[in-house]
């Protein structure tokens, strides 16, 4: 694969995670083998590792950061261990051991953490100097704030890829690109990631079509703000050296820690799904419906998921084989539901078997759920800010799902509502917000539900 297409970021914080618990473990083993051979220390040490990093956000990794930024974040995390580390030892008196001695070991520890540190930001800057993980900017309008930002999008270890400004005045600067209305097409063809805008240089109505067309097209969109109304629910401001940038849409689920966490509580709760439900209710539901209707147990149809990406969907089949079930909904009453497909719509088993595709990655537990080809293609031009769904996984229950907006839609505000709660769903998410959807979902499941079928 070529470095200039491997994005792959979301892996550096567990692997980094996965070099520190291996440094921290070896150098105790071999240095300090008659306290460190013991389960409960083993297990003090690596959990008072991930706590102390969890508190102070250690594996929290911008884009813009750098070695010598993080130095006091490094500081803190290492005096905090430390400090547990010989607590320890007060709770232990069992162990005896000389200070001195640990002292230096841990004083050593210290010294190689820090080595890999800088070896990390260090090969990080080469990887993207030579064009891995790099995202395509352009600016709209120029003032002096843009220039400003220009020092950072320079720097080739932060992974900025700067194509130019657009602006209604005629620039010989050799980045100029053209008008602002010239934008839109460019932005498309040359696949941009972020837009950087200035406010002064545009109306109120100027910039929320901006945003618009920011959010309608899967782009993230970052205001270089002055004094003019733009608000979002999801508003954060990042320091560019000393200029504030505003970003239009901050995704909770972007950032490092929190795509880990709710990763593993996926492949946990879909491990355990699999394990527990479907290893024996698979067989069984095999029969019952190729009983009723010839065909596979399984139905599988192409859906959109995170950043628009096509991915099979799977679920237990309910209705007889159609050569269009690809475009129209299901509705109520459908002919095409076999009388053990409804028992399986109406208690949501059909599904099941989309906790396979928690496991492999393709979705969440919770999240949007994921729509046909052709209907996102359609909602997508219909509905406003549609896209801003698919800036998370798609998921097998919701938000929208457990407030009542499921099943067949026969109105416009029907899919109104349900992408306003989606949009909700992205800007807000918390684990804790997850488990209160799944909590619902089990509890409309048990007490019935008439919008399913």
């Amino acid at each position: 694969m070529s470095i200039l297409k491997f994005k792959r970021s979301s892996i550096v914080m567990p692997l980094s995670l996965l070099c520190h618990l291996t440094i921290i473990n070896c150098t105790l083993y071999f240095f300090t083998p008659e306290t460190y051979l013991h389960t409960k220390s083993i297990l003090f040490y690596n959990i008072c590792w991930l706590l102390v990093t969890l508190e102070f956000e250690f594996y929290t990794i911008l884009r813009k950061e750098k070695f010598q930024t993080n130095i006091r974040k490094i500081l803190h995390v290492y005096i905090s261990f430390g400090l547990l580390y010989f607590v320890f030892f007060v709770f232990n008196p069992e162990f005896k051991i000389s200070i001195e001695h640990q002292l230096k070991v841990y004083l050593f520890l210290c010294l190689e953490l820090a080595i890999y540190r800088w070896l990390f930001f260090w090969l990080r800057g080469k990887y993207r100097f030579e064009g891995g993980n790099s995202v395509q900017v352009v600016g709209i309008g120029r003032d002096k704030n843009l220039k400003k930002i220009r020092r950072v999008f320079d720097d080739p270890n932060l992974g900025y890829r700067y194509k130019g400004f657009f602006d209604d005045g005629k620039s010989k600067s050799p980045t100029y690109l053209g008008k602002v209305a010239d934008c839109f097409l460019y932005i498309l063809e040359n696949n941009i990631d972020e837009i950087y805008c200035i406010a002064s240089q545009f109306s109120s109505k100027e910039l929320q079509n901006l945003i618009n067309f920011a959010d309608n097209n899967l782009i993230k969109i970052k205001i270089i703000p002055d004094n003019k109304n733009i608000f979002t629910r999801a508003m954060t401001i990042e320091m560019y050296d000393d200029t504030p940038v505003l970003n239009i849409r901050k995704v909770p689920l972007e950032t490092a820690y929190a795509k880990v966490t709710k990763r593993i509580f996926d492949i946990v709760f879909s491990f355990l799904v699999i394990l527990l439900i479907l290893s024996w209710l698979t067989p069984i539901l095999y029969v019952l419906v190729k009983l009723e209707s010839p065909g596979p147990l399984f139905f599988r149809q192409k859906r959109h998921g995170l950043k628009r990406k096509v991915f099979w969907c799977y679920k237990f089949r309910s209705m007889t084989n159609s050569l269009d079930s690809n475009k129209p909904m299901t509705t109520k009453n459908d002919l095409r539901v076999t009388k053990i497909g409804r028992v399986l719509r109406k208690t949501s088993i059909d599904e099941l078997p989309q906790f396979f595709n928690v496991f492999m990655g393709s979705m969440s537990v919770v999240g949007p759920r994921p729509h046909m080809e052709y209907h996102t293609m359609g909602y997508e031009t219909s509905v406003d800010k549609y896209l801003v769904r698919h800036f998370v996984k798609p998921g097998i229950t919701g938000l929208a799902q457990v407030r009542g907006y499921r099943g067949e839609i026969t109105v416009p505000s029907d899919i109104v509502n349900r992408i306003r709660l989606d949009i909700f769903y992205v800007e807000k998410w918390s684990l804790f917000l997850d488990i209160k959807i799944i909590f619902y979902t089990v509890y409309n499941t048990l007490v019935g539900d008439d919008n399913a079928y």
